[in-house]
């Protein structure tokens, strides 16, 4: 996924890295439409769910869809999810997140969108993106039409 926006650069994206809980999901359950939302742009970009499992239901939340899943541990979450993007090249990552221990990854990422559903988001996470949206399905719609990403972005 390229996509050239003036004032902000050209974005060569190949990686969708996301939080779970918070995210995806709230108390651990998918939120309704992310599923056939992530299906439809597993064809354009891979996707990677990074979490701490705090309910223990990410796995069976993300049946069905074509993810990469990683538990990372309950200490420094932030610097996990820090690695991980570099480990992909954070260059080629958008992240979608609202945790505190989210900012790291929103930052560094060539592109980082932050949301804000029902768990809240943190200010450092918020911060720390190029972009808040007040629903996930608009977020990834985002990448489903890029020029959504142009209009919101351009200087």
């Amino acid at each position: 996924m390229v996509v050239s926006i003036p004032g902000f650069g050209s974005l060569s994206l190949k990686y969708l890295v996301m939080d779970y809980n918070g995210t995806l999901a709230i108390d651990g359950e998918l939120i309704d439409g992310v599923k056939d939302a992530l299906i439809k742009l597993s064809r354009e970009i891979e996707l990677h769910v990074l979490t701490a499992d705090t309910f223990g239901k990410a796995a069976s939340g993300l049946s069905g869809i074509p993810c990469k899943l990683k538990v990372l541990p309950r200490e420094d979450q932030q610097g996990g999810k820090l690695n991980y993007i570099r480990m992909l090249g954070a260059d080629s990552v958008v992240s979608i997140g609202n945790g505190r221990n989210d900012q790291l990854m929103l930052k560094e990422s060539a592109l980082g969108i932050a949301v804000i559903l029902g768990e809240c988001a943190s200010t450092e996470a918020l911060m720390s993106a190029d972009l808040i949206s007040t629903s996930i399905l608009s977020a990834l719609e985002l990448l489903a039409h890029p020029l959504r990403l142009t209009a919101t972005l351009r200087s």
